[in-house]
């Protein structure tokens, strides 16, 4: 019978949880999550839990597949309910997807992200390098799984093509058809390992292979457009036969940036290296002279499209920040004020000077 401790359970957290037990309360940890209901492994059971308000603060909860949490047992005449999330040591976060101001947590308490990218399509090095700063975000540690090697014209070039965009990951080839790289790829794997990536990527068929069945239901891709089916409904966890515990999760379509800042710095690690050699501290690196980002562009050491993408991802990630911080919003909002001002000011007086 499994344990708490196989699903990543620690001295550290049962350290943290004393005030709990003595309040009568239980550690579990959500293995799926639902409005208002979660499913989660106990040290006795699994059992399906109401989700109630935090613990002496009166807050809805919001638990997530990974969470670890406080759990009031049941009794004769209530369900077992939740009562508190315990902090989350990394997390994977995105932007909303209905684009509002608020974050949602695609996946708590991981050690490992294994961004899946299918070699059966062509290779979109933005979305890739959008995945990694997700990933690179969470604090967990990132792992390239290419998947469907089976079916690549060329996977070793693909893969010399995804380490240049990934610099400090480990890029593994694999094929869950063939078992190509799998040996590899589950001596990488550590603690709870989530599968990321966008839909057709091949996660569930890797996640199946990794579990020795077939439990994570798949589905081909569309013929139409090539895009994946969302045959993952749900996030859910589930324990790994080698050890560790396997999240998987629905394709992403979208992968909004949020408080992003580290984790495009790692992503783009080397422009961040580059940047330090910069004449000016604050150097946007984009027409300024001494720059040293420009200048490894000009030596052939750095790609324009890279920079490009670099920039795109942090005007994303700075608007989104803005959405939440008024004094950032107002940073951002001032440069289209004085314009406007300007504007006004010379169609008033046409020969007045900013």
């Amino acid at each position: 019978m499994l344990t708490l401790a196989d699903y990543g359970w620690d001295g550290e957290r049962e350290r943290s949880f004393s005030g709990f037990r003595a309040d009568g309360l239980v550690p579990g940890r959500v293995v799926r999550a639902e409005l208002g209901r979660c499913d989660l492994v106990t040290e006795t059971e699994v059992v399906s839990a109401l989700v109630g308000t935090s613990w002496g603060a009166g807050e809805r909860l919001t638990p997530c597949t990974g969470d670890w949490v406080a759990v009031r047992p049941a009794t004769a005449a209530s369900s077992a309910t939740v009562v508190e999330v315990l902090e989350r040591r990394t997390a994977v976060v995105r932007s909303s997807a209905s684009r509002t101001s608020q974050a949602q947590v695609l996946a708590a308490n991981v050690d490992t992200v294994a961004v899946t990218v299918s070699l059966a399509d062509p290779l979109k090095q933005g979305r890739i390098e959008r995945l990694l700063a997700l990933a690179w975000g969470s604090d967990a540690t990132p792992v390239m799984v290419l998947t469907k090697a089976d079916r690549s014209a060329d996977p070793i070039s693909a893969a010399s093509e995804v380490a240049a965009i990934a610099p400090g990951v480990e890029v593994l080839v694999t094929s869950a058809a063939t078992g190509e790289g799998m040996d590899a790829l589950t001596a990488v794997l550590s603690g709870t390992v989530v599968l990321l990536g966008p839909s057709g990527a091949g996660k569930s068929t890797l996640g199946n292979r990794l579990l020795g069945e077939d439990r994570l239901a798949t589905g081909s891709v569309r013929t139409s457009d090539g895009k994946g089916r969302h045959t993952t409904a749900w996030r859910e966890l589930v324990p790994l036969p080698h050890g560790g515990v396997l999240l998987d999760t629905p394709g992403l379509r979208g992968v909004g940036l949020h408080d992003a800042d580290e984790g495009l710095d790692k992503t783009f690690a080397e422009i961040t290296d580059l940047a330090r050699d910069c004449r000016f501290a604050d150097c946007a690196h984009t027409t300024e002279p001494g720059c040293a980002v420009l200048t490894a562009i000009e030596d052939g050491h750095l790609t324009r499209r890279r920079l490009d993408s670099y920039h795109r991802l942090q005007r994303e990630n700075a608007h989104t920040a803005s959405r939440t911080d008024a004094r950032l919003r107002a940073e951002l909002e001032r440069p289209k004020k004085q314009i406007a001002r300007q504007a006004r000011a010379l169609k008033k007086f046409p020969h007045f000077k900013a």
